[in-house]
């Protein structure tokens, strides 16, 4: 009874918060509750609402996951160095040689910055490890930032070297594992639509940085012919554009 007039209350809340949510945390009942944030505190959740906090206990959570669409408009790609953990994001990116606004985008897709997300597979942390991944990483404890950030720097670093710099083929594999991925992005929903967020989030990303570096009262040139086809690396195939 007290669980359940707890979801009842929590439901309530959600109904009244505005449109922009973040995640998604399921029960084990079925509901699924959109939230702000959370945060685990001893064997409780405490669920961050619009309308205010509640506190559910861990073992009624089955998983906390990112909300794949946002009823408003996403908030504006963050440049790298400006964004949460930018210092971390930054020294890993040289450490492994790694583009710092790859990680940042792999980091908002993966757990919205969030260093205690756990998903419903059991990824853990910022970069969203696997156990098994993370302890082939030397990570010992994946929801500290530092340690996740350069474990997951350094996994999409092998990637990246495994597909020969192919970003779309590193991000498939990255969300879905290698062994899934060989010469294209498998037909499988989720990954397809990871690999254009994160790739989305990441041209915003060079975008806002190329508008940034250009002086006041000019305008970038635009190529007097189209330019060569791009290479994997860059395009995303046809169908998932």
């Amino acid at each position: 009874m007290r669980l359940a007039r707890l979801v009842l209350f929590v439901a309530g809340l959600a109904l009244i918060a505005p449109e922009l949510r973040a995640e998604y945390v399921v029960l084990r009942s079925g509901q699924r509750l959109s939230i702000t944030g959370y945060q685990l505190v001893g064997e409780n959740y405490r669920l961050q609402l619009n309308g205010g906090f509640v506190e559910v206990p861990a073992a009624e959570v089955v998983s906390i996951e990112p909300e794949e669409v946002f009823a408003s408009e996403p908030k504006k790609a963050e440049p790298a160095i400006a964004a949460p953990y930018g210092a971390l994001i930054t020294a890993a990116a040289a450490k492994y040689s790694v583009d710092a606004d790859l990680i940042s985008s792999v980091i908002a897709a993966e757990s919205n910055f969030n260093p205690q997300a756990v998903s419903r597979r059991n990824a853990r942390g910022l970069m969203q490890l696997m156990p098994q991944t993370a302890a082939h990483l030397g990570v010992q404890n994946s929801f500290d930032p530092k340690e996740n950030i350069d474990g997951g720097t350094h996994y999409l670093r092998d990637l990246l070297q495994r597909y020969k710099n192919d970003l779309i083929l590193t991000l498939a594999a990255y969300n879905a594992g290698p062994e899934r991925v060989y010469t294209q992005v498998p037909a499988i929903r989720e990954t397809r639509n990871y690999v254009v967020r994160v790739k989305h989030n990441f041209d915003q990303r060079k975008s806002d940085q190329r508008k940034a570096a250009t002086p006041a009262g000019f305008t970038e040139l635009k190529p007097a012919a189209p330019p060569a086809a791009p290479t994997a690396s860059t395009a995303l195939p046809a169908a998932m554009r």
